[in-house]
């Protein structure tokens, strides 16, 4: 169809071009035999590049019938048809892809935050081979249930969960919404197995998380309560992330913030209009990001005044897995000149993909349409064998790199998951987050020197 409409619009433009010669009489015969040449001239080109696609499809055809009837063993045909897909799409750019009937349902569930289940984080307990919660999602029908951090899931639908993987764990976990599911659970320090029947819900994942757990284990989202400076976390950019985030600051700026950091740190990014609804929420005029395409149409995202969050100062953190989303934010707001960025240059994804239905809805292609610039036109796109010194990503600004090893950043993670169990003795060590700290001395100074100034005003 898309072909079809290209050829339509040509023809168009030729008749338009073959009447403009043909009125007037005074031109020379020749320019009209140069067009009828160049009428003829792409005629051939339309025909040899239909002829060169034709065989393009019967060198697939063929290949795909030899394989089908030859093969030392059977094959199935559609496992043969998805690998040639995703063959295709592995020759364009890493984040193209296939995404197939079986992937499709946790693709969605990331985008959409929600699905039907229990409510619980769980990876595989190396000792007893059984299922350990890591922790409940608070409200969730687990955490209503009495399940806690560190209890091991050792039946599951009356069968013994040893040996379970977690892909087979989480398939049947999750369920329709209202129907019940089956659980032996070991609570930690207990030899007794207590049988719980549990009725799923729709779990929605929220992606705007906090530095603590208040004693309602709902989220802490001030990270120094003295000086009023709130801390945001955000994992990854779903359908609710800018209602999540505005909900968070409401919060705080009821209860008077004086300065905010916001975390993108190993945010892989997700929605393009969540980035820009965010970054939005900061700023009160000018360019958000702009994108560009072969065919698509080249688009600009503006702020706007109305909603917007003001008056204070702003620290963003980023690392080297800060990538797509979280890098529109960062550089949106560093470019307007709302917020200082601390750490490490981002990860360099400035394309955009589209998620193209196949069968009916049945499966997907993510293809890669367009390319965005931050405000300041800068590219953002780390392409491929691009050096340390050649402009991408979002780099942190002057006096505030702050770059973590390998280890460093392994203690973090494991920190920062033990901080966020609810209801855990907290983390077993303590970790000097050399980032936040940067970003939190410099809200500090920028709070006295507002001080400062404030005493000087008569």
């Amino acid at each position: 169809m898309r072909r079809f409409s290209w050829l339509l619009f040509g023809s168009v433009l030729l008749g338009l071009t073959v009447s403009f010669v043909s009125s007037h009489a005074d031109d020379p015969p020749k320019d009209k035999a140069a067009v009828d040449q160049k009428a003829v001239d792409d005629k051939s080109k339309a025909d040899a590049k239909r002829d060169e696609d034709y065989e393009l499809m019967r060198l697939f055809a063929d290949t795909f019938e030899q394989i089908e009837r030859n093969y030392v063993k059977d094959v199935d045909r559609r496992q043969l048809i998805q690998a040639a897909i995703r063959g295709m799409v592995t020759q364009l750019d890493p984040y193209s892809n296939y995404i197939s009937p079986e992937e499709l349902k946790r693709f969605n569930q990331e985008v959409e935050q929600e699905f039907g289940g229990i409510g619980i984080q769980v990876q595989m307990d190396q000792k007893s081979k059984r299922l350990m919660v890591m922790t409940p999602l608070p409200g969730t029908p687990a955490y209503k249930a009495g399940i806690k951090s560190g209890d091991l899931i050792m039946e599951v639908e009356g069968k013994s969960s040893e040996g379970i993987t977690l892909e087979e764990a989480v398939k049947t976990l999750q369920g329709k919404p209202g129907t019940e599911v089956s659980l032996g659970v070991q609570h930690a320090g207990s030899d007794k197995i207590e049988q719980l029947k549990i009725t799923r819900a729709l779990i929605q994942v929220a992606t705007v998380l906090g530095d603590t757990h208040k004693p309602d284990d709902s989220w802490n989202f001030f990270v120094d309560a003295e000086s009023k400076i709130g801390y945001i976390r955000l994992t990854h950019f779903g359908r609710r992330s800018a209602e999540e985030l505005q909900e968070a600051l409401d919060a705080l700026k009821k209860e008077e913030m004086k300065g905010l950091v916001l975390d993108l740190r190993f945010n892989p990014g997700g929605l393009l209009g969540q980035a820009t609804k965010i970054a939005d929420l900061f700023l009160e005029s000018g360019t958000i990001v702009s994108v560009k395409g072969r065919n698509t149409d080249n688009r600009v995202w503006s702020a706007e005044k109305e909603g917007t969050f003001s008056g204070f100062p702003m620290a963003i953190l980023v690392n080297r897995f800060s990538a797509s989303a979280s890098e529109i934010v960062s550089a949106a707001l560093q470019d307007h000149k709302r917020a200082v960025v601390v750490g490490e240059r981002s990860w360099g994804k400035g394309s955009v993909q589209n998620v193209i239905e196949l069968e009916s809805g049945a499966s997907a292609l993510k293809l890669t349409t367009a390319q965005y610039l931050r405000p300041s036109g800068r590219n953002i796109h780390k392409f491929p064998g691009a050096k340390d010194d050649e402009e991408w990503g979002v780099g942190p600004d002057a006096d505030h790199k702050i770059e973590v090893t390998q280890q460093e950043m392994q203690e973090y993670l494991e920190y920062r998951r033990q901080r966020d169990v609810i209801g855990g003795a907290g983390p077993k060590v303590e970790f000097k987050d050399r980032q936040l700290k940067d970003a939190l001395a410099y809200l500090k100074a920028q709070l006295a020197g507002e001080k400062k100034e404030a005493a000087k005003a008569p």
